[in-house]
């Protein structure tokens, strides 16, 4: 995980997390890939999901009102954490999802604060929280998660490509 990632703190506390990035031309902000994530295609059929299974509906035009800060809920997440370069966003304090800017060919503590350069690199991330056996006290991912941890990568990865396409 980066060093400085808002992320990292859940994988330092015993949550699953995972990190993927690429590469885009040219500089892009938080605002701009949050608005393209959130309003992909992609992204827009785990909306609908969401719309019929946790009664959680969500527009593109909420999608922007995201990005610009203006908002601190979308569909089924809440802002939990955010700064010029990322978003952390909790799901009932079981998932979080992450986005973040930096410029190509800098560490992330050397990228917040500082202007995005020619080519900016885009990150997502998720995080998936441990539950707690009430009987023997043990954590455990689960089966559902280890079962679906495949598809997930496959569909962290059709994400990011979305949005990047986008921005």
């Amino acid at each position: 995980m980066l060093e400085g990632a808002l992320l990292a703190a859940c994988k330092a506390n015993g949550a699953y997390a995972d990190c993927f990035s690429v590469d885009v031309n040219g500089a892009v902000s938080l605002e701009q890939f949050v608005a393209a994530f959130y309003s992909s295609g992609v992204f827009k059929l785990e909306r609908l999901i969401l719309k019929w299974a946790v009664s959680k509906p969500s527009t593109d035009a909420q999608a922007q009102q995201l990005a610009r800060g203006d908002i601190d809920a979308f569909a089924a997440w809440r802002v939990e954490q955010r700064n010029a370069r990322q978003l952390l966003a909790d799901f009932q304090g079981r998932t979080k999802s992450w986005l973040m800017v930096a410029p190509v060919g800098e560490d992330i503590g050397e990228a917040i604060g500082r202007k995005v350069g020619s080519g900016t690199r885009l990150y997502f991330g998720a995080s998936v929280v441990p539950i707690r056996d009430r009987v023997t006290g043990k954590s455990s991912m689960g089966f559902l998660f280890r079962a679906l941890l495949g598809f997930h990568t496959l569909y962290s990865r059709m994400l990011l490509r979305a949005a990047a396409s986008r921005v």
